[in-house]
C-alpha cells in the first residue's frame, strides 16, 4: 500500500467513532511525515500518543519540520507523583498553553504527549476556561482587580520579569509572562486603558514588538482565589486528621497556599481544589483521532509508571505527606481504557526511530499483540502496511577501507538514485553546514539547490535539466525511503556516518555578559573607591543639601568613617571581588595607605606588562612552518561535524588557520566553556597538520583527561589514516616503549599524553603542532620546557575558565587570543529543581538515572559526614555502585576513581565540589546538591554544568533545609540558577569568580595578592593602562569631575522602586560614552519604566556636560547664584586648560569671563530659571571651550 491510499483509509477512520486502525511498515520519520500530510485534509486536532518524554519532544521536532500547522507539546511532570519536589514553572507553563489551545482553538493540529501525561490529573477544563484574562489594545481595565486576579492565578510579584509566571508592576507599566507567549509582554496603561502592549526581551528587558491583544491563562494548574483557599482550608484540616498529618505540615502548607506559592508535591492538592480534576483526554473532542506510537511500549510505560506511583504513595503516606486516596488523585488504568475506546485510534507499530533501533525489515504486528492489550479491545481492527524503508548510506560508509576519499561511494550511491528519477532531500542542520555541502557535493558533480521546511511545500522535481537533490536547513532525527514512489528523505549522519547523537530544537545563542555590574551589590558588601580605598557599602541614601535633593552611595570605611557619593559619581567606585580565602582589610579615609598600595600594584602590573609586550616582540621575529590553506579533504573533514558551529567557535575556527598558514608560529590561547567546543577548534588544527605531513602532540595535565583526549581524538580520526596513541601512567612499559618509538620513527601522528611528553626520551621525528590543555596547571620547569617548544613549532593553548573583556582587550596585539561565549545552540537546558531533603526524592532521582543507564553525582561540600551520608544513599539504593572522593585523598586514589566513574564502573559519585573542571562524562545526567543554600551562585552554576552535556536531558536538584524557613537572598540566589536556562540573567553573576580565575591563569598566580589588594576590575584598568603605555597608545583621560549645579538630579524610588534596579542603571549611566547611547539610554528607560521625570532627566544631561568637562581637563564645576545673577565656576586639574593662550585670548574679550590667579575660570551667563535651560546654556559654554580647544 502506498501513502496515498494509507492517507484514504486513515480520512475514512475518522468517520467510524471507536474503530482501531493498526499501521505497520512505517520507518525512520515517515509516521511524521504522514502525520504531516494528513493535516492538510482534517479540520480537528490529533492527540500522538508516546512512550516517553524524550520520543514526545523528538516527534514535535519532527512534525515542526514538515508542517506549518500547529504542534503542541503536552509534556509530564518531571518525577513520579508525591515526591516532594517544587514542579518546574516552564512545564507547568507548557501544560496549560496546550490545554487551553486544544480547547479553544479549532482545525488541524497535532498534541503530542508522553504516556505518563495521559494520567496525570489536573484543572477540569470548565474551571481552567473561565479564569482566563483577556486584553485588547484600548480598553478600560481594573488594574487593581488584575493584579488580584494574578496573584490569585499563581504569578510571583518580582523586580524584574525574566521567567514565565512573573510580573512586575512599575508605574503604569504592567510586566507579565504568561504561558501562551513565547516572549515575556510590556502593558502600557494610560489610566485605566490599556494604551500599548508589546513583547520584550528578558535579557536585555527592551521592547521588540506590538501586540493587540493578549490572553492571559493561570500560572499553575491551582487556583488560589479566595473562595478555592477558603474551602481547602477546612477540607485539609479534615484530612490530614484522617490521615495522621502533623499539624506542623498542615499549617507549613497553609501558609504556603496564603502565600500563593505552589507546594512540594502539589498534585496530591488537586482533589482538595477540584472535585473532579481532569485529564489531558477531557479536553479533547470525541471526535479527535488518538496515535498511538508502539502501543506496546506506551502499555508498558504506562505499567511502570502506575507502579512506581504506587510506591512513592506508599512512602508519602507512611510519612504522613497525603490526604488523599490514590485513585483519586491519578487516571487508573480501567478509566484510561474507557476514555481511550471513546475515540479513533491509530496504532503504529514498529516505528523504532525515537526509541531502540530495530530490525530493517518490514513486519506486520500479530493479532494476538493487539487483543492482548489491557488499553484497547480489538474490535473493528484493519492492519494496514506502507512499504518504506531507512536509506541506510552509513553501512556504505562504514564498511570503507581507510582512505583518502571516504564519502566517494556513498555519493556514487545518491548520483545512481538521481538517475533512477528518484526525489532527494537532504537534511542539515544549519545554514552554514549547507553551503559547505553543497561545496562538498559540487566538487562530487552532484547538483544541489537550496530548500526551506516545511518540505511538503518545498519545489521538488526529477526534472533531469534541474537539481535532483535539494538540501534543507532543519532539524530532523533521520530520514526514510518510500521505494514505490521515488521519495528519499536524508540526514547529514545518514550521509556521513552515525556520530555524537545531536540534541533537539534549534535553540538560541545566549548573550555572554561579561561587564561586572553592581547588579548583586548587597549592603554590608566591600566596595572600591578609586582615590579612598576598600570600604562597604551601606545602601543608597536620599539626602537633602542646600534645598535640592539627591541620591548617594553611603560607604563606610575603618573606624566608622563614612562618605556620602553622589550617585553621578558613581564611576569612581568598583565592587570589590578579590581572591578568595584573602583576609580582607578596609582603608582609612585620609590616610596615605591606599595610595602606597596603588604605586606597588602598579610596580607589579607594570613588571607583568614589559614581560608580554618583549615576548610579543620576540614571537615576531620567530620563524616556524606555513601551513596549507584548507583543500577538498579539509573540507570533507569539517562537514562530518555533526553540529553547526557557533559564530564564536566558527571565528575561532579561522583565527587558528590563519595563524597556522603564516610563517611565525603560532602561540593562541583558545577560551571556552566546558562543551563550548574547544576541542573540535583543536581537531581542525590538528587535521591540517597531520594533512601536510607533520606530527601533533596533545598535552593534558591529568591522566583523566588524556584518556578522555584519546577516546575522543580516535573516534574522530577512525576512518582517516591517522594513528592515534596516548602516554601515561595507564599504559604498560612495553606499550611505552613502542609508542616512543612510534613517535620518533614518524609512525605516530597524534601523541596524547601528561607532561610525560615533556620528558627528554620523548623525541619526535617532525613536530609540527602542539596542543596544551589548561597550560595553567603544569609546573615551573614544565612551561618552561614548554617555552622551549612553542619557540619553533605552532601552539594552540586551550582552556575552560571564561577571560574576562576588558583582558581580552588588554591582551589584543600581545597575545592572539580567542574566545568562545557561547555554548551550543542545540544543547538541552538542564531542568532545575529545589527541594527539601527527602529520601523519596533521592531515590527516585538516582533510581531513574541509573534506570537509563547514566549516572549520578552526589555533591556535598564537607568531608566530614559525606561517608556517613554515603552510606544512608546506599541503604536507600542497594542495587547502585557508590563510591566517596573529596579533596584530602591522595591524587593517585582520586583519580583512580575518577578514571572508573568515566568509565561506568560506578552508578552514583559522593563528592565534594572538587569534580573535575575539564571531564566531559556524557552519562552523567543527573546532580543532587546538598544544602545548594551554602554554596555560592559560582560554585552552583559549575557543578551544574557538570551535566547536560550529551543528548539526554539532564537534571539538577538543589537539596535544602525547610524552604518555608529560608531567607529571601538564599531563594533568589538558589532561584537565579533555576532560571539560568530561560533567562541567562544569573550567567553574568556565576562568571564573575570564573573570570578571576581565567585572569590568573594568564597572568599567573603571582598576580593574586595584588588582585587582592586592589579589587578584581580596578587591577584590570591598572593592567589596560600600563599595556597601552608599553605600546605607545594615548592614555585616557581618568577625570572624574565633580559638579555642583544645585539641581536635582536622581532616579526617583517612584520611578524605580528596586534599589538594585536603581543601583544597576546609576552603574550604567556612569559607563555612558556619547550623546548616540544617551538617546538610546532614555529611549530604553521609557520603555521598561515610563515617562522619565526630570530629575532623570537632568542626571543624564549631566553625565552628558561631565565628558565634555573631561575632555577639557576639568576637575570641578560650581554653579551658583547671586542677586539673580548666576555664577559658573570651572577649577581645571594640575595640567590647565588645553591651549591656555586662545583661553586667555578669549577672556579678554569676553566681559562675561574672567580667569582668577588661581588658574580658576568664571562665567556669568544670561540668568533662566529653569533648570533645563541652566543646562542647555552650560553645554553652549562648553562647545564654545572645545571649539576653542580644537582650533588651538
Amino acid at each position: 500500500m502506498n501513502t496515498e491510499q494509507a492517507l484514504l483509509k486513515l480520512r475514512e477512520s475518522l468517520a467510524k467513532p471507536e474503530s482501531v486502525l493498526t499501521l505497520t511498515g512505517l520507518m525512520g520519520t515517515s509516521s511524521a511525515w504522514l502525520i504531516a500530510r494528513l493535516l492538510k485534509s482534517v479540520d480537528h486536532p490529533i492527540l500522538w500518543i508516546t512512550p516517553l518524554q524524550k520520543e514526545a519532544e523528538q516527534v514535535v521536532s519532527d512534525l515542526s519540520f514538515f508542517s506549518d500547522f500547529p504542534v503542541l507539546l503536552y509534556p509530564c511532570h518531571d518525577s513520579l507523583p508525591f515526591v516532594p519536589l517544587l514542579p518546574s514553572a516552564e512545564t507547568i507553563s507548557q501544560r496549560i498553553s496546550t490545554l487551553y489551545r486544544l480547547a479553544t482553538e479549532a482545525g488541524p493540529a497535532v498534541a503530542v504527549a508522553p504516556a505518563q501525561a495521559l494520567v496525570e490529573l489536573t484543572v477540569p477544563p470548565e474551571i481552567l476556561l473561565n479564569h482566563v484574562e483577556y486584553l485588547q489594545k484600548g480598553e478600560e481595565v481594573d488594574r487593581e482587580k488584575l493584579l488580584k486576579w494574578l496573584i490569585d492565578s499563581g504569578y510571583e510579584h518580582c523586580a524584574i520579569v525574566q521567567s514565565r509566571g512573573e510580573f512586575s508592576i512599575r508605574g503604569g507599566l504592567l510586566d507579565i509572562f504568561p504561558p501562551l507567549t513565547t516572549f515575556p509582554v510590556r502593558v502600557d496603561f494610560f489610566g485605566d486603558f490599556v494604551e500599548e502592549m508589546r513583547f520584550f526581551d528578558p535579557l536585555t528587558q527592551r521592547s521588540t514588538k506590538d501586540l493587540n491583544e493578549l490572553v492571559i491563562l493561570p500560572a499553575n494548574d491551582l487556583i488560589f482565589s479566595r473562595s478555592f483557599l477558603e474551602s481547602i482550608h477546612e477540607k485539609l484540616v479534615e484530612r490530614a486528621a484522617k490521615y495522621n498529618m502533623p499539624a506542623r505540615k498542615v499549617h507549613e502548607i497553609l501558609q504556603q497556599l496564603e502565600a500563593r506559592r505552589l507546594v512540594e508535591g502539589h498534585e496530591a492538592l488537586l482533589p482538595l481544589f477540584y472535585p473532579k480534576p481532569a485529564s489531558v483526554l477531557d479536553y479533547i473532542p470525541q471526535q479527535t483521532p488518538l496515535l498511538i506510537d508502539r502501543p506496546e511500549e506506551v502499555e508498558r510505560a504506562l505499567e511502570n509508571y502506575w507502579k512506581g506511583a504506587e510506591q512513592t504513595y506508599e512512602s508519602a503516606f507512611n510519612e504522613h505527606r497525603v490526604f488523599s486516596p490514590l485513585k483519586s488523585l491519578l487516571s487508573d488504568p480501567e478509566q484510561l481504557s474507557k476514555q481511550l475506546r471513546d475515540h479513533t485510534c491509530w496504532l503504529f507499530q514498529d516505528i523504532n526511530l525515537y526509541g531502540s533501533p530495530s530490525n530493517s525489515s518490514i513486519t506486520k504486528s500479530p493479532n494476538h499483540q493487539i487483543t492482548k492489550s489491557k488499553l484497547l479491545s480489538a474490535s473493528a481492527l484493519q492492519e494496514l502496511e506502507i512499504k518504506s524503508s531507512k536509506p541506510d548510506l552509513t553501512l556504505m560508509l562504514g564498511s570503507a577501507k581507510r582512505g583518502i576519499d571516504l564519502i566517494g561511494p556513498v555519493l556514487d550511491r545518491l548520483k545512481d538514485w538521481i538517475e533512477a528519477g528518484e526525489r532527494i532531500v537532504l537534511v542539515v542542520p544549519g545554514r552554514r553546514q549547507g553551503q559547505r555541502m553543497m561545496e562538498l557535493l559540487s566538487f562530487h558533480e552532484v547538483i544541489s539547490d537550496e530548500a526551506r521546511p516545511p518540505i511538503l511545500s518545498a519545489p521538488l522535481t526529477n526534472d533531469p535539466a534541474g537539481p535532483g537533490l535539494m538540501i534543507c536547513t532543519g532539524q530532523l532525527s533521520s530520514g526514510f525511503a518510500l521505494p514505490g514512489e521515488a521519495y528519499i528523505v536524508l540526514t547529514e549522519e545518514e550521509l556521513l556516518g552515525a556520530r555524537a547523537g545531536r540534541t533537539r530544537g534549534p535553540g538560541r545563542e545566549k548573550t555572554t555578559v561579561s561587564d561586572l555590574t553592581f547588579e548583586d551589590l548587597k549592603p554590608g558588601q566591600p566596595i572600591v573607591h578609586r582615590d579612598h580605598g576598600v570600604g562597604l557599602y551601606k545602601g543608597l541614601v536620599r539626602i537633602e543639601t542646600g534645598g535640592v535633593s539627591g541620591e548617594f552611595l553611603f560607604l563606610e570605611y575603618r573606624g566608622g568613617d563614612k562618605l556620602y557619593l553622589p550617585v553621578d559619581r558613581l564611576g569612581l567606585v568598583q565592587k570589590y571581588i578579590g581572591i578568595e580565602g584573602r583576609v580582607l582589610r578596609l582603608d582609612r579615609l585620609g590616610s596615605s595607605s591606599w595610595q602606597l598600595t596603588k604605586q606597588k600594584v602598579k610596580k607589579d602590573i607594570y613588571k607583568i606588562a614589559h614581560e608580554l609586550v618583549d615576548l610579543y616582540a620576540s614571537r615576531k621575529v620567530s620563524k616556524g612552518f606555513d601551513f596549507s590553506p584548507p583543500d577538498a579533504m579539509f573540507r570533507q573533514f569539517e562537514a562530518s561535524f555533526p553540529y553547526e558551529e557557533t559564530r564564536d567557535q566558527a571565528a575561532s575556527i579561522e583565527e587558528v588557520l590563519s595563524d597556522m598558514q603564516e610563517p611565525r608560529p603560532m602561540d593562541r590561547l583558545l577560551c571556552g566553556d566546558v562543551g563550548y567546543g574547544k576541542t573540535e577548534v583543536a581537531m581542525r588544527a590538528v587535521f591540517k597538520a597531520v594533512e601536510d605531513g607533520k606530527q601533533v602532540a596533545v598535552l593534558v595535565p591529568t591522566t583523566l583527561l588524556a584518556e578522555q583526549h584519546e577516546r575522543t581524538f580516535m573516534q574522530r580520526f577512525q576512518r582517516y589514516p591517522v594513528t592515534v596513541e596516548a602516554l601515561s601512567r595507564l599504559k604498560t612499559r612495553q606499550k611505552q616503549r613502542e609508542i616512543l618509538a612510534g613517535i620518533s620513527q614518524g609512525r605516530v601522528d597524534i601523541i596524547i599524553g601528561t607532561h610525560r611528553l615533556l620528558q627528554p626520551d620523548v623525541k619526535f621525528k617532525d613536530l609540527g603542532l602542539l596542543i596544551v590543555d589548561e597550560e595553567h596547571r603544569f609546573g615551573v620547569k614544565h612551561k618552561e620546557r614548554l617555552k622551549r617548544l612553542k619557540q619553533t613549532v605552532d601552539c594552540l593553548v586551550l582552556t575552560a575558565t571564561p577571560i574576562p573583556r576588558t583582558l581580552q582587550l588588554s591582551l589584543l596585539g600581545i597575545r592572539d587570543l580567542s574566545t568562545i561565549n557561547t555554548p551550543p545552540r542545540d544543547r538541552i537546558p538542564v531542568k532545575t529543581f529545589m527541594a527539601e531533603f527527602d529520601d523519596s526524592l533521592i531515590k527516585e532521582a538516582i533510581e531513574r538515572e541509573i534506570g537509563r543507564g547514566g549516572q549520578v553525582f552526589f555533591v556535598h561540600n564537607r568531608i566530614k559526614g559525606l561517608y556517613r551520608l554515603a552510606e544512608h544513599i546506599q541503604r536507600l539504593t542497594p542495587d547502585a555502585r557508590i563510591e566517596v572522593i573529596h579533596g584530602r585523598m591522595k591524587p593517585d586514589e582520586l583519580e583512580e576513581i575518577m578514571i572508573r566513574f568515566v568509565r561506568g564502573d560506578i552508578d552514583c559519585l559522593m563528592c565534594t565540589t572538587i569534580i573535575e573542571s575539564g571531564i566531559d562524562i556524557p552519562s552523567a545526567n543527573t546532580t543532587i546538591i546538598n544544602r545548594a543554600d551554602k554554596l555560592g551562585l559560582a560554585d552552583l552554576y559549575q557543578l551544574r554544568g557538570r551535566v547536560g552535556r550529551a543528548g539526554e536531558q539532564a537534571y539538577a536538584y538543589l537539596l535544602v533545609p525547610l524552604i518555608s524557613e529560608m531567607g529571601k537572598e538564599s531563594i533568589k540566589r538558589l532561584k537565579a540558577i533555576m532560571e539560568l536556562s530561560v533567562s541567562g540573567g544569573g550567567f553574568r553573576l556565576a562568571m564573575q569568580d570564573l573570570q578571576i580565575r581565567g585572569a590568573g591563569n594568564i597572568l599567573g598566580v603571582s598576580q593574586s595578592g595584588s588582585i587582592a589588594e586592589v579589587g578584581y576590575e580596578l587591577y584590570l584598568e591598572l593592567l589596560q593602562k600600563a599595556i597601552d603605555e608599553f605600546k605607545g597608545l594615548p592614555q585616557k583621560n581618568e577625570i572624574d569631575p565633580e559638579v555642583n549645579l544645585g539641581i536635582p538630579a536622581f532616579i526617583p524610588e517612584e520611578y524605580v522602586p528596586d534599589v538594585e534596579q536603581r543601583l544597576l542603571l546609576y552603574r550604567r549611566i556612569a559607563r555612558l560614552e556619547d550623546n548616540e547611547k544617551d538617546a538610546d539610554f532614555s529611549l530604553e528607560l521609557r520603555d521598561r519604566f515610563g515617562p522619565m521625570p526630570e530629575e532623570v532627566a537632568s542626571l543624564l544631561k549631566i553625565m552628558g556636560i561631565k565628558r565634555t568637562l573631561r575632555l577639557l581637563n576639568v576637575i570641578r564645576l560650581d554653579r551658583s547664584f547671586s542677586n539673580k545673577k548666576e555664577r559658573i565656576v570651572l577649577g581645571f586639574g594640575p595640567e590647565g586648560p588645553p591651549h591656555p593662550e586662545q583661553l586667555i585670548e578669549t577672556v579678554q574679550k569676553n566681559r562675561q569671563w574672567r580667569l582668577l590667579p588661581d588658574g580658576r575660570l568664571i562665567i556669568f551667563p544670561e540668568f533662566v530659571e529653569k533648570d533645563e535651560d541652566s543646562l542647555a546654556s552650560i553645554r553652549q559654554t562648553l562647545q564654545v571651550l572645545i571649539k576653542m580647544a580644537t582650533k588651538g
